[in-house]
């Protein structure tokens, strides 16, 4: 450890699998699946009717009742998430807010919102003034700084699937540059609307599995068939490790590497070698000054889509070389749906409870395994494995690359 150091002390996580960091860790390590049929809105007209939702959230129970009401779905899912992670890390923003941070990661921004109120204008209705608020992607940010005082940096990042990780790097690259001492790193994500299950299912992205909601989220499965779209929040309080020790934090882990890269290929389809998802984690890896070999897990990205997992596949052996030298590999969003900007977030969790817990989190409905697709992907039951450190992988629309390395604090 030295005084580049940086440490996370705060966690939050709203998932479709439990309501904060230890029902989503408990839910992800029993196996429990949050996908079933779209309650939302009427979906039955759509080729798929299915999706992983957020079960009993409400938002009054996170925050006052004239404040959900200003606020877009996914902004009430960071800000929730947001809450936990910095009641978790003790940290007293107001008696420094202007060294505190914040970094906001969303595919989508407030696209629900859009989808209703042009429903409702179409019908007749009124446009009312906080529409706009609503719909842009930094008052999610911008709700929770000005509740909790936070007067620092503040960034919002729109690189699509991997925009929980880049929130991350960004907290980082801002800790780093002496910008702030301690930074809040936040993703919400909702967008269940018709028009947006219509247009990634005419993509054909999407799992079809209508009669069968909870194996339709099959990553590396040889008869996997698209992602299944989920929705909720993820944040991490991440500080330098001087800051962190002054004011006697509880540490959870190191946040050792981080990169971004590009594939520079294709609007929606990764390179078919993985060829930038593997120059991300090596520089990941080279950031953190680790080997290939000090990586003890990996949260793939592993949407369960034909292309993309192949791909992925392919990126880790190019790093890690062959099946005997790659470390474990699990896909959590066969549990809880894909989370888009939420994502990187929750599966960095993840990756620290793994690491504390000494426990890897299962790949649900790996039953076929697929020849392309010829790793340990720690297939239907969790498994124990003490490991040092952890990587996430968050592949985006645009050939957006993030690769996370967490590690153990020794301290």
């Amino acid at each position: 450890m030295n005084a580049n150091t940086l440490v996370i002390t705060g966690m939050g996580a709203i998932t479709p699998v439990g309501l904060g960091v230890k029902a989503y860790w408990d839910g992800l390590i029993t196996g429990k699946c949050g996908v079933g049929r779209i309650t939302r809105f009427d979906a039955s007209d759509l080729p798929v009717q299915i999706a992983a939702e957020l079960k009993g959230f409400d938002p009054a129970d996170f925050m006052p009742k004239t404040l959900a009401r200003t606020m877009s779905p996914f902004m009430q899912f960071a800000y929730a998430a947001a809450e936990e992670a910095i009641t978790d890390s003790g940290l007293a923003i107001e008696q420094e807010s202007d060294r505190v941070g914040i970094v906001m990661g969303t595919a989508m921004d407030g696209v629900t919102t859009v989808a209703d109120t042009q429903a409702a204008y179409d019908a007749g209705h009124k446009v009312g003034p906080r529409f706009v608020p609503m719909t842009i992607g930094n008052i999610a940010a911008a709700q929770i700084a000005i509740v909790h005082g936070i007067r620092g940096p503040s960034f919002t990042l729109n690189t699509a699937c991997s925009a929980g990780g880049d929130a991350i790097m960004t907290a980082a690259m801002l800790l780093r540059s002496g910008e702030a001492d301690a930074v809040l790193a936040v993703g919400g994500e909702s967008i269940l609307c018709s028009i947006v299950v219509a247009g990634l299912a005419q993509a054909k992205a999407l799992s079809r599995r209508n009669d069968d909601p909870e194996q339709a989220c099959r990553p590396f499965d040889l008869d996997r068939d698209g992602f299944v779209i989920g929705e909720g929040g993820g944040a991490l309080v991440i500080e330098t490790l001087e800051h962190a020790l002054a004011r006697g934090a509880r540490i959870h882990a190191v946040l050792a590497g981080y990169a971004n890269t590009s594939d520079a290929h294709h609007v929606t389809a990764p390179c078919p070698d993985g060829a930038g998802a593997a120059a991300c984690m090596k520089r990941a890896l080279a950031r953190a000054g680790m080997q290939p070999s000090d990586i003890g897990y990996i949260n793939a990205h592993g949407t369960s889509t034909k292309l993309g997992d192949k791909a992925e596949t392919l990126a880790i052996k190019a790093v890690f070389g062959d099946r005997k030298s790659v470390p474990p590999i699990s896909a959590t969003k066969s549990a809880t749906g894909h989370l888009m900007g939420a994502g990187g977030l929750t599966e960095a969790i993840a990756c620290i409870k793994a690491i504390q817990e000494g426990i890897l989190p299962p790949t649900l409905h790996l039953d076929t395994p697929d020849p392309d697709c010829d790793l340990d992907y720690v297939p239907n039951v969790a498994r124990k494995a003490q490991i040092h450190a952890a990587m996430t992988n968050s592949l985006g629309f645009g050939g957006q690359n993030s690769s996370i390395i967490l590690s153990r604090y020794e301290g």
